[in-house]
């Protein structure tokens, strides 16, 4: 008797050792498990919250640049309305605001003006505006001194910037007046304020110029930031993390640190810098957190309840402990319908975040597009000018051939604008044997207006047979097009523009594109989408990035170097056409 009750009581202190210990072990295992998933999804959202912001942020400078582009062409078109130039020189206004309003629609400006030799208002889209004189103001006097479209930026009386694209309106050399093109970038602001994040535009000299908050324009970034009263979260994560010092900028305490971008925008040096929140990250976290607590605590429950069934003695201790096991049921379908919340708002997130990757695409495709269509546009504007002069001059003929290639142009920018809706699907036309030296000349054929304009002296070296590839004629003569517009660009600071072409045919299609310009500072950037040197206006860095992406579907490749007797070279090798090619390329 005495025996079998002490093996009871052994097994009774064993059982509760072994509890313990159980107990010990599955504390440290929840312990662990949630910090790690803290770690993790901490690291995980946090990175997400980085890229939205970061493509937020590509995705105004993209907008903000495509603005100023549009805008940017408009005084120099309408410098040479001769409606406007008669109207000047006529000193007869009663018909000019009216054509300034077919126009301001279609152009998508703030309003246009325009200015006689003293300053003063003739004709303008605002008729309130007729009359005031503006002799003092840069836009006006900054396009007298120059020949080129001015750009200007000023405060306005209501505390906000204008932007104005400024041009002098000449005849025979003389100077008539100004035209002034409003830039409506406040429409761009107003889109930014929609959303959590505040964002802003400096300028140059780092003044802000546009901002999601009113009271930041006209200030350095630091006066902005020192002026805040905490109202909004925004505002209030900025005075928490003022000294940028102290802590990191991406710090995450408590959720509410802040998270701040700044992006170089190729445009005059400004620059654009957005500010974002952690506090959606430390509630999501905190959620899944949750969901595993109460998981581990019914473990524990469960583990609890069937320690219990052992002995007798622990019944009501399992009684107390299922009514906290319904109470904790209760708490976990709480916790559930929180957990179903957070899913919803990450569903939404995510789409908010797809949508704005459309965005950027489109914003891309409309760079892209405008890019590849101003060297027809120019050829069809050169094309036109001399029809016009021999229709004067009572040559018809001579006039109809130069319709004809404005014909054969029209037909290209179609043709480039589908080529370009296929590059944007990733798709693939069908490829076919292309004879290069063809492409070559057709090519120099469509920069023949630029290259007597320029005076540059090209040469050309092509062989004696045919250098057949397996392509895209199209895509050939607009990488080869590109080529030749950079080097134009290049040489415009040579005594002696030059510039060589040379085609040769070996194991491979090689074309050479030199120039003898100042060559090229940055090769690694090159080409990279957006990277330019050339002016504001001249450009806006695709044409390199897009030659490149050309030629990497052709199966080539695209470098550059600058040669050692000063200038650039571009290198452009392609593989042979194979008969073969045409077998794969039909199944």
């Amino acid at each position: 008797m005495d025996a079998r009750r002490f093996t009871s009581l052994a097994r009774e202190w064993f059982w509760v050792w072994a509890s313990r210990l159980a107990l010990i072990l599955f504390c440290i295992v929840a312990v662990a498990v949630i910090y790690f998933t803290n770690a993790f999804l901490t690291e995980r959202y946090t990175e997400a919250t980085r890229n939205r912001a970061e493509v937020r942020l590509t995705l105004y400078a993209g907008n903000l640049i495509s603005e100023l582009q549009r805008n940017s062409i408009v005084p120099q078109l309408l410098a040479r309305d001769q409606e406007l130039i008669g109207a000047l020189r006529g000193n007869e206004f009663s018909t000019s605001s009216q054509r300034l309003l077919s126009f301001v629609d279609e152009i998508g400006a703030a309003s246009l003006m325009l200015l006689d030799r003293d300053g003063r208002i003739v004709a303008a889209t605002d008729r309130n505006r007729l009359g005031e004189n503006h002799r003092a103001t840069p836009y006006f006097l900054s396009a007298l001194r120059s020949n080129t479209t001015v750009f200007t930026s000023q405060v306005a009386e209501t505390g906000a910037y204008a932007f104005a694209y400024s041009r002098r309106v000449e005849d025979a050399g003389a100077g008539l007046g100004v035209i002034v093109v409003e830039v409506d970038l406040q429409k761009l602001e107003r889109g930014w304020a929609s959303i959590s994040d505040a964002v802003f535009v400096t300028d140059s000299e780092g003044r802000i110029i546009l901002s999601t908050e009113g009271r930041w324009r006209g200030k350095l970034e630091e006066e902005a930031l020192a002026a805040l009263a905490p109202a909004t979260a925004i505002e209030q994560s900025i005075q928490r993390n003022r000294d940028w010092t102290a802590i990191p900028i991406e710090a995450f305490l408590r959720g509410d640190s802040l998270l701040r971008r700044e992006m170089r925008i190729p445009f005059q040096g400004w620059r654009i810098v957005g500010f974002t929140t952690y506090a959606s990250v430390r509630e999501r976290v905190n959620g899944i957190l949750a969901l595993e607590i109460m998981g581990f605590a019914i473990l524990l429950a469960i583990g609890v309840w069937l320690s219990s069934r052992k002995t007798a003695s622990r019944m009501m201790f399992f009684q107390r402990e299922s009514a906290e096991l319904r109470k904790l049921n209760i708490r976990l379908q709480r916790e559930i319908a929180e957990r179903q919340k957070v899913e919803r708002t990450l569903e939404v997130a995510e789409q908010t975040l797809a949508q704005s990757s459309k965005l950027a695409a489109l914003g891309e495709m409309s760079a892209a597009v405008s890019h590849e269509l101003n060297q027809p546009l120019a050829a069809m504007k050169t094309y036109l000018a001399g029809a016009r002069l021999l229709l004067t001059r009572n040559r018809p003929q001579e006039a109809l051939a130069s319709f004809q290639r404005i014909d054969d142009l029209i037909e290209r920018m179609g043709a480039i604008t589908r080529q370009l809706k296929s590059y944007a699907r990733k798709g693939a036309d069908k490829f076919g044997a292309v004879d290069a030296r063809e492409a070559v000349v057709s090519a120099i054929s469509m920069m023949e207006p630029q290259l007597k304009s320029r005076k540059v002296e090209i040469t050309r070296t092509l062989p004696n047979d045919k250098a057949i590839i397996f392509g895209d004629r199209l895509r050939l003569e607009q990488v080869i097009v590109n080529l030749l517009r950079n080097a134009l660009d290049a040489t415009k600071s040579a005594a002696e523009p030059r510039v060589d072409v040379i085609l040769a045919v070996g194991e491979t299609v090689h074309l050479t594109v030199r120039d003898n310009g100042p060559g090229i500072d940055d090769l690694d950037a090159l080409f990279e989408p957006f990277y330019t040197t050339k002016q504001p206006g001249d450009g806006v860095g695709l044409g390199l990035a897009i030659s490149s992406g050309i030629v990497t579907d052709l199966g080539g490749r695209l470098t550059a170097r600058n040669s050692s007797a000063g200038g650039a070279v571009f290198e452009v090798e392609l593989p042979i056409y194979e008969e073969q090619e045409d077998v794969t390329a039909a199944e």
